[in-house]
């Protein structure tokens, strides 16, 4: 009886998980660059060193990764717009706290301080840290990440080279998606700039969110965790039965 209490328990409690990870996927089928998350449900085995427990064994479930399928690219334009080429790169970014996190979202603009930051507001990091943009007439961004600009003043032809978007690849790397949608070095640390890695200039690439599946995973989640929920139920008239039995009679 505990040990189907316990299993009911923990199915609802991942399936809830699996039902916030399938809703914030829908909630960005518009965020650029967006990454869809994948929930992975696997068994907890315990163990107390030489044999396997299999009494209790809840169910893990948990955010382990992104989709890493790339989204449909967008022709806009306009010139701080970039998309990432290639599956496995990604730009470097600020995360919150303080650390070096990457994202495909190349939808950037610059702040009235001349930093440049991505659209959810991440500093964008360039060859010594974050990058600030002085004054300019223009800018452009080359398909290395490179960024030029014409100062103000100066000649059209006077293009000055100020810094460079820091391009990464996560290949033969171990990453993780962060509940702030940025991809993290499991266990810390920074990836190395990948001298290859190309940009395309006045693009965007969108979510890689399939609606159509999203919804689809949503109904099969709910049903499964009706199918937890009765288990519970069962489990209470089980019990309640039992003490009845073994209630003695006044």
């Amino acid at each position: 009886m505990d040990k189907l209490v316990y299993t009911a328990a923990t199915g609802l409690r991942a399936q809830m998980a699996a039902q916030a990870a399938i809703a914030n996927n829908m909630a960005n089928a518009s965020t650029t660059g967006f990454r869809a998350d994948r929930v992975v449900f696997d068994r907890i085995t315990l163990s107390d060193g030489t044999q396997t427990l299999s009494a209790r064994q809840p169910t893990a479930e948990e955010v382990t990764d992104a989709d890493r399928t790339p989204g449909a690219l967008q022709q806009t334009g306009r010139n701080l717009d970039v998309a990432m080429t290639g599956n496995d790169t990604w730009m470097s970014v600020q995360a919150a706290d303080g650390s070096e996190a990457y994202t495909r979202r190349g939808d950037l603009s610059v702040t009235q301080s001349g930093t440049l930051q991505t659209g959810d507001g991440y500093l964008v990091m360039g060859q010594s840290g974050p990058i600030t943009i002085p004054p300019y007439q223009s800018l452009s961004i080359a398909s290395d990440g490179s960024i030029s600009i014409v100062p103000l003043g100066a000649a059209a032809t006077e293009t000055t080279v100020i810094d460079k978007i820091k391009l990464v690849s996560d290949k033969g790397s171990t990453t993780v998606k962060g509940l702030d949608n940025l991809l993290h070095v499991k266990g810390g640390g920074n990836l190395p700039e990948n001298l290859d890695a190309k940009l395309a200039s006045g693009a965007l690439e969108g979510s890689n969110v399939d609606m159509t599946k999203a919804l689809v995973d949503m109904i099969e989640n709910q049903r499964s965790y009706e199918v937890q929920a009765n288990l519970l139920k069962e489990a209470k008239s089980m019990d309640e039965s039992s003490a009845s039995l073994m209630r003695l009679p006044t």
